[in-house]
C-alpha cells in the first residue's frame, strides 16, 4: 500500500508530459496578448527609426540646399559688381573714344575743310550717349537697391542736366524721351523709398532715410503721410498687445491707453518738426491725425469699459480724464491744444458714468438692492451717528452710515482733474441723492407726507419713529450728516485737488474755476440746507398739528376763548396769565427742549433751529387758519375788550418764549405783531373802542416775562382737567403735563437762566 502511494506522488520517466504539450494546455491568453504586443512594439520601434532615418536624410538635405542658395546669392552679389564695373569699364572706354574722336575731328578741320571728312565730325551722338549711361548707371544703382546712391546720382543729374531743368516744353524729341526716362527712374526710386517705409520692423533711423529721400525728389506730402502712417501703425500695433489686460486692469486700462496714444501724438509731433520743419501745411495734418487717433482713443476707452453702473466704470472715467488731460497739458508745450477736444469727447461718457452711478447709489440708499461686498463700510462715521440710536434698534444709524459710506464710495473713485472739469455735476448729483435721504427720513416721521405719490420710499420705510426720542433722532442724523460728515468729505477731497491737481502748465484758457474758490460750493451747501429744511419743517408742522388738535380732530385754539371776556378759560385777575392753550404750549416746548437735551447732547445749534421753528409754526398757523379768523369777523358772535387784551397777551407771550430761550425771534415777532394788528382790525369793526380798552405795550412785555417767571417757578399749575376750552381743548393723555413745575427749569430751553428775562437775547432770524 505504501509503495503505490509513493508512486502517485512521484510518477515514473515515462509519464513526464513534452513540452510543446505543456503549451498548448497551460499558455494563457494574457501570455498571448503580452506576446504580440511586443512584436508589434517591435514592429513600431522599427519604423520610427526609419522615420528618424528619412527625416535627419531630409533635415541634412535641406541644410545644404540653404547653404548653396546662400552661395548662389553670394554669386549673384558678385556678378552684379562684375557687370557695374564692366559697364564702368565700357563707359570710360566710350568716353576716351568720342574725347579722341573729337579731338582728331578738331585737327583734321584745321588741316583741310573736307565734305568727305565733314561727314565724320560727328561720328556719335556724344549727347545722347551721355543721357544713356547717366540712365544705364542710375537703373544699376536701382536695381542693386542702392538707394542712397541712386539718390545722389538722380539728384546730381537733375542739378546739372538743362534738359531736366526746363519746365518740360523742350526744344528736341531727344530731349524730351530723356526726360520721361529719367522721370520713370524717379518714380521707380521713390516706390523703392516707400517699400523701405512700409516694411514691418523698420527702424526709424532707415524710415528717417527714406522720408530724407522722398523729400529730395519732391514728394514730402508723401513722406509726411507715411510718418504719420508709420506711428499710426506701431500705436495699433501696440493697442492690440494691450487689448487682453483691459479685462483683467479695467481700472488701469485707460490710463495706459492714453499713454500709448498721447505717446505717439508727441512722438509724430516731435518727429514731424525735426524732419519737416515748422511748415504750416504739415503741422495741420499732424493736428487732424491727432484728433483722429483722440477719437478712436475716447471709443477704444467706452468699448472697454466696465458696466457704466459700477464704481469700477466711474474709477477708470475718473482715471481716463486725469490722464487724458495730464498728457494734452504736456503736448501743449509742442503746440498742440487737444484739452478742449478730451472734454468735448469725454463728456457724454463721463455724465453716463455718473448718471448710472448715483441712479445705483439711490437705489442703495433707499435699500432697494443689496450693497456691493467690495464696499465697506467706514467706522469713522459710526461714533457721530451712534449717539442717535435710541434703542436696540440701530437701523437710523445704520441708514446714515449706509449714507455717508456710499458717497464717499464714490469720492473716493474721483481724480483731481475730473474734480476740477465735473466737480459743479457731481456736486448737484449728491446734492440729489441727499434730497431722496431726506424724503426717505421724511417717511419714517408720523404724519403724511408731500411725497406719497413716490412708489419706490414707500418701499424705503423700514422704520418709524413714533416717540419724541426717535423724531429727533431722525433729525440729530440728518443734521449730523448736513453739518460735519457731508461737507467734511466733500472739502477734504476739493483741498486736496486745490493744492495738488491744478495743472502746470499755462492753460489758463482751458481750466474752469474750481468749485470750492467759487459760488458752486455755496450753492450746494443751500441746496442741502434747503432739502435738510423740508426735513425739520415736516417734524415742526406734525408735531403742532399734534398739539393743535385732539386725536378726536377737534382744534385746542379755539377763538371761542377770546369771545367771553369773563369765560372760565381764561386767566385774568390781579395775576394775569396767558391762555390755558398757550400755557400748555409751553410745558410741551419745554417738555421737547429737554428731551431734546438727551437726544441732541451737544447740537445746541439744532435744538435752537428746532424750538424756534416750532414757535413760529405755532403763529404761523394761527395766522394762516380761517376758521379761526372767522369767529371774530362774524357778525354774529359778541366780542368784549378783554378777549381782544387775552389775545394780545398771548402773542407776547409766544414772542418772549421765543427771547427767553435764546432763540432766533425776529421773524416769530413780525408775524405775532400782523396777528395782533389783525386783530385790532377786527374787534374796531365791530365797534369796540381799542385804543381805550388795551393797556400799553410794555404791560403786556412785562406781564409776559411775569407769566413765564410764574410757570417757571410752578407758582400756578395747570390741572389736566381744567386745560378744557368749550370741550376742546384737551390733551392727550400722553401730552398732557399736570405740572409745569415737574420739568426742572434749569433743564428747560437749552438751560437758559431766570436772568435772561431783563435782559433777553436777540438774534437775527436766519429762517425767516
Amino acid at each position: 500500500m505504501e509503495s503505490s502511494e509513493e508512486d502517485d506522488d512521484f510518477p515514473s520517466i515515462e509519464s513526464i508530459t513534452p513540452q510543446s504539450k505543456v503549451d498548448s494546455l497551460y499558455q494563457s491568453h494574457t501570455e498571448k496578448g503580452i506576446r504580440k504586443l511586443c512584436c508589434e512594439l517591435l514592429d513600431l520601434k522599427d519604423a520610427v527609426e526609419n522615420l528618424c532615418g528619412n527625416m535627419r536624410t531630409k533635415y541634412l538635405a535641406f541644410l545644404r540646399i540653404s547653404e548653396e542658395a546662400v552661395e548662389m546669392e553670394h554669386e549673384l552679389v558678385e556678378l552684379r559688381k562684375h557687370i557695374s564695373a564692366q559697364g564702368i569699364l565700357v563707359q570710360d572706354l566710350m568716353t576716351g573714344v568720342c574725347r579722341q574722336l573729337e579731338e582728331w575731328n578738331q585737327s583734321t578741320t584745321e588741316v583741310q575743310p573736307d565734305p568727305e571728312i565733314g561727314e565724320l565730325q560727328d561720328p556719335l551722338p556724344i549727347e545722347t550717349d551721355d543721357h544713356k549711361i547717366v540712365l544705364e548707371k542710375i537703373d544699376v544703382l536701382l536695381a542693386e537697391h542702392k538707394v542712397e546712391e541712386a539718390l545722389e546720382a538722380l539728384d546730381s543729374e537733375e542739378r546739372n542736366s538743362p534738359e531736366l531743368k526746363s519746365s518740360g516744353d523742350t526744344s528736341s524729341t531727344e530731349g524730351s524721351s530723356y526726360r520721361s526716362d529719367f522721370l520713370k527712374r524717379k518714380a521707380v526710386l521713390e516706390g523703392q523709398l516707400v517699400e523701405v517705409t512700409g516694411q514691418p520692423f523698420v527702424s526709424f533711423p532707415e524710415l528717417q532715410r527714406a522720408l530724407s529721400g522722398l523729400i529730395k525728389i519732391g514728394k514730402g506730402p508723401l513722406a509726411h503721410q507715411l510718418l504719420l502712417k508709420f506711428y499710426g501703425s506701431r500705436l495699433e500695433k501696440s493697442i492690440e498687445a494691450l487689448s487682453p489686460s483691459c479685462s483683467v486692469c479695467p481700472k488701469t486700462y485707460p490710463a495706459t491707453l492714453s499713454k500709448l496714444v498721447f505717446s505717439a501724438i508727441s512722438l509724430a509731433t516731435m518727429k514731424s518738426g525735426s524732419i519737416f520743419g515748422d511748415n504750416p501745411v504739415y503741422t495741420n495734418r499732424v493736428v487732424q491725425w491727432a484728433e483722429w487717433e483722440i477719437e478712436y482713443f475716447v471709443r477704444l476707452v467706452k468699448e472697454n469699459a466696465p458696466s457704466s453702473s459700477t464704481v469700477s466704470a466711474l474709477r477708470a472715467a475718473s482715471v481716463c480724464v486725469q490722464a487724458s488731460l495730464n498728457y494734452s497739458l504736456m503736448l501743449e508745450r509742442q503746440g498742440l491744444k487737444l484739452s478742449k477736444l478730451i472734454l468735448v469727447l469725454l463728456w457724454p461718457f463721463i455724465e453716463e458714468v455718473l448718471e448710472l452711478n448715483f441712479r445705483r447709489a439711490r437705489k442703495l440708499v433707499l435699500d432697494l438692492v443689496e450693497a456691493d461686498e467690495c464696499m465697506s463700510f467706514s467706522p469713522r462715521f459710526a461714533a457721530p451717528l451712534s449717539a442717535f440710536t435710541i434703542s436696540s434698534d440701530s437701523m437710523l444709524a445704520d441708514s446714515g452710515i449706509r449714507f455717508m459710506c456710499i458717497v464717499e464710495d464714490i469720492l473716493e473713485q474721483l481724480t483731481p482733474l475730473t474734480i476740477l472739469h465735473f466737480g459743479g455735476n457731481i456736486l448737484s448729483r449728491i446734492g440729489q441723492l441727499f434730497d431722496k435721504y431726506m424724503d426717505a427720513l421724511i417717511k419714517a416721521l408720523p404724519g403724511p407726507s408731500d411725497d406719497d405719490n413716490l412708489t419706490e420710499l414707500k418701499e424705503f420705510v423700514s422704520f418709524r419713529a413714533e416717540t419724541d426720542s426717535e423724531q429727533l433722532a431722525i433729525l440729530g442724523v440728518a443734521f449730523t450728516i448736513l453739518e460735519e460728515l457731508l461737507p467734511n468729505a466733500v472739502m477734504n477731497l476739493w483741498k486736496q485737488q486745490s493744492e495738488g491737481g491744478e495743472p502746470k502748465s499755462g492753460s489758463a484758457e482751458n481750466v474752469t474755476p474750481i468749485p470750492s474758490t467759487s459760488t458752486g460750493l455755496k450753492d450746494w451747501r443751500r441746496h442741502l440746507q434747503h432739502s435738510f429744511d423740508k426735513l425739520r419743517d415736516h417734524f415742526c408742522r406734525q408735531y403742532v398739528l399734534s398739539f393743535i388738535y385732539s386725536r378726536e380732530g377737534k382744534t385746542r385754539l379755539d377763538a371761542q376763548i377770546y369771545l367771553n371776556g369773563d369765560g372760565e378759560d381764561l386767566y385774568w385777575g390781579s395775576t394775569p396769565l396767558p391762555s390755558l392753550p398757550f400755557q400748555a404750549l409751553f410745558a410741551k416746548l419745554q417738555q421737547l427742549a429737554t428731551v431734546a437735551g438727551d437726544v441732541l447732547l451737544g447740537k445746541e445749534k439744532i435744538q435752537k433751529i428746532l424750538l424756534a421753528r416750532l414757535t413760529e409754526t405755532v403763529v404761523m398757523w394761527l395766522s394762516d387758519e380761517q376758521e379761526f379768523w372767522g369767529v371774530f369777523e362774524d357778525d354774529t358772535g359778541p366780542l368784549q375788550p378783554l378777549g381782544l387784551q387775552q389775545l394780545i397777551l398771548d402773542m407776547h407771550f409766544t414772542v418772549e418764549i421765543a427771547r427767553f430761550a435764546g432763540y432766533p425771534s425776529r421773524h416769530v415777532h413780525q408775524i405775532a405783531s400782523a396777528i395782533i394788528a389783525r386783530a385790532i382790525r377786527a374787534f374796531s369793526a365791530r365797534g369796540i373802542e381799542v385804543q381805550s380798552a388795551l393797556p400799553e405795550d410794555e404791560w403786556f412785555v412785562e406781564t409776559a416775562k411775569s407769566a413765564i417767571n410764574k410757570l417757571l417757578l410752578g407758582t400756578e399749575e395747570i390741572d389736566e382737567d381744567n386745560i378744557t376750552l368749550h370741550d376742546h381743548i384737551v390733551l392727550d393723555s400722553d401730552d398732557s403735563v399736570s405740572s409745569l413745575s415737574s420739568v426742572e427749569s434749569t433743564d428747560s430751553f437749552a438751560s437758559a437762566s431766570m436772568g435772561e428775562l431783563d435782559s433777553p437775547r436777540h438774534f437775527d432770524d436766519s429762517e425767516g
